[in-house]
């Protein structure tokens, strides 16, 4: 029997009356590439995978597996089980691409056995946020970062001079973004060109990417090549309209699913006979804004990622760069911020620290001993409508397990400071006092 919890007061109560689809299909909204090469929403209708009970089984076996080569031969056998047809064609272009991926993986690690030169794709993150500079070769990603941050990096004129990704630390007020100039993006990095698996591996771990196209050049060809390769390695930089997050538990942990949004098409019985029938039975599974069958069946495969993304397009100090960006604003059409800038001049660049915290969507909250004077000078980092709750939680699982009560500190607020609870929501620059039990 699934477990349903109410993760806190202000969580929208699991509904169990809702029914179960009268068809097989699902009609939603997705972003598709037309043949004009532009991104249009258009409705269309997506058949359910439909899984046999043995793919489904193999695909539990998968998830389980830790080893590289292990994996790699249980998805092959998954892939064997799935049934070709039109309904499967994403599903089995998603496991290819994991079998090419892990295959790079195993094949880069017998490569650093033997030297240990190689470029180094893994990134610890670091500050409030990291950030990847994503684009083609020659569009000024090396000049950004030498402009924004305090990293020593080659700036040339021949092409694909960035062999593996360089850090450097931007600061932006009192917090600092790790920003990260990843080698360039081709045409076919999805499917492994050019270093792409691995490319597109840094923009999927990233909490965030400016997306770097060329103004001397033809952005707005860019801009598209860089839609298709994210699209295909499924790497979103919309806003899903419904998330699914699933965390996997150990064995008779039971099933607790936390709705914090609302079941489109479907009820809670069919999310749990979904569930069920990939075997995942020990898991937390999240479910936020407006969510179908499809997005949960998306989240057992773990295909789909969202980051937020600016578009930052470069050199506008050269002749003709005007009428390029009016015409790459038309191609974008509101999708994505698009910000004007040249690195040589630095015009344009004193608002990109702004850009980006705004686009991440997070926020800086202090705290304060109940015996000290003043805030800490360092914040918490935290999501746009986070609570005390997150604050309490972020800090130390005591402050949650103990919470008294809070007192908060705000421009906003009338009186100020003001006792709170748990579920009191944080904005940008509130400092917050714990008590404990």
């Amino acid at each position: 029997m699934v477990k349903f919890v109410k993760p806190s007061v202000f969580s929208v109560i699991l509904s169990l009356s809702s029914r179960k689809p009268e068809k097989a299909y699902t009609t939603f909204s997705k972003q598709i590439l037309t043949d004009n090469k532009n991104y249009e929403f258009e409705d269309i209708v997506f058949m359910p995978t439909n899984l046999p009970a043995e793919a489904k089984k193999k695909w539990d076996e998968v998830a389980s597996a830790r080893n590289p080569n292990e994996k790699i031969q249980l998805l092959q056998e998954f892939l064997g089980l799935i049934p070709k047809h039109k309904g499967t064609e994403k599903l089995q272009k998603q496991v290819k691409r994991q079998i090419a991926t892990l295959r790079r993986e195993v094949e880069e690690k017998k490569r650093t056995k033997i030297s240990k030169s190689g470029p180094k794709f893994f990134m610890e993150k670091e500050g409030a946020a990291q950030i990847i500079i994503l684009g083609p070769t020659k569009v000024g990603r090396s000049s950004l970062l030498a402009a924004i941050t305090n990293a020593k990096v080659e700036i040339s004129d021949y092409p694909f001079t960035t062999r593996e990704p360089a850090p450097g630390m931007f600061p932006f007020e009192d917090i600092q973004f790790q920003i990260i100039e990843a080698p360039p993006l081709v045409k076919g990095a999805a499917d492994g060109e050019g270093m792409g698996m691995q490319v597109l591996g840094l923009a999927r771990n990233a909490d965030g990417l400016i997306l770097m196209v060329d103004a001397s050049q033809n952005p707005s060809a860019q801009l598209s090549m860089i839609f298709k390769e994210l699209e295909a390695a499924r790497i979103f930089f919309q806003k899903p309209r419904g998330r699914v997050d699933i965390e996997r538990k150990f064995r008779g942990a039971g099933l607790r699913i936390f709705l914090l949004g609302r079941l489109v098409g479907c009820g809670v019985k069919d999310v749990e006979e979904l569930l069920r029938s990939y075997r995942v039975v020990d898991a937390v599974v999240r479910i936020q804004g407006e969510a179908t069958l499809d997005d949960v069946e998306e989240a057992i495969f773990e295909a789909n990622v969202y980051r937020p993304a600016i578009v930052m397009v470069n050199k506008i100090d050269v002749a003709g760069a005007e009428e390029k960006i009016e015409e790459l604003k038309r191609f974008v059409n509101d999708r994505v911020k698009v910000i004007p800038v040249s690195c040589k001049t630095g015009q344009g660049l004193e608002s990109l620290g702004r850009q980006l915290f705004d686009a991440l969507g997070i926020m800086r909250v202090y705290t304060k001993e109940p015996s000290a004077k003043k805030h800490s000078p360092k914040p918490f980092i935290l999501k746009r409508g986070a609570t005390v709750q997150d604050l309490a939680r972020l800090i130390h699982s005591d402050f949650y397990k103990q919470f008294s009560y809070a007192r908060v500190w705000s421009k906003r607020l009338v009186f100020s400071p003001q006792k709170v609870g748990l579920p009191f929501v944080l904005d940008d620059g509130d400092v917050v006092e714990i008590r404990a039990k």
